[in-house]
Parts: C-alpha cells; sequence; structure tokens
C-alpha cells in the first residue's frame, strides 16, 4: 500500500452546504477508485500568501489515504484541475 497526503485549497467565497458537498464527492472520487482514507482534517480558513485566481483567502483541506495504485491520485487530480471550486492543490507521497 501507498501513502499519499493531499493538500487542497476551496475558494473561501462558497457557503458552508458547498463546502461539504464539495468535499464530500472528492472524498467519494478517492473512494469510488479504490483509496482508503484514513484521516481529513478541515484546517479552516487562511488568508492566501498571494493572490490566486482572483482569491485571497482559502479553506484548507488536508486527506490522508492509502491506495494500491495510483489510479485514484491520478482521477482526484483531473478533476481537481477541472474544478473552478478548488484554487490550488498538492499531492505527495508519504512514507510511514
Amino acid at each position: 500500500m501507498r501513502n499519499y497526503e493531499i493538500m487542497y485549497i476551496v475558494k473561501a467565497t462558497l457557503n458552508d452546504e458547498e463546502h461539504k458537498k464539495l468535499v464530500a464527492n472528492f472524498e467519494e472520487v478517492l473512494v469510488s477508485n479504490g483509496a482508503k482514507i484514513v484521516n481529513v482534517k478541515a484546517m479552516g480558513q487562511r488568508e492566501l500568501a498571494y493572490e490566486i485566481k482572483d482569491q485571497k483567502n482559502g479553506s484548507y483541506y488536508v486527506v490522508n489515504i492509502e491506495s494500491a495504485d495510483d489510479k485514484a491520485i491520478k482521477e482526484f487530480d483531473r478533476l481537481a484541475l477541472i474544478n473552478k471550486d478548488i484554487v490550488r492543490h498538492l499531492i505527495t507521497k508519504t512514507e510511514i
């Protein structure tokens, strides 16, 4: 099993319901592609170091997953690049 950490920033202009729906949809993408979600941490809204896509603030999320292959990671990456509500994302492979 490979371990990954995904950090992504969601637009701060979304309301709570939209945030929850977006996070749930991306968790479902990971699970449906064979990943096991170990931990999800909402780090709250923070000011960005510099403006990204006309956004000065964003809500940070960190997700730790285990996966046998990179299918779930590739699908998450593809959908995060397309989604207009995700400002930025970063996927790293972790060693545990």
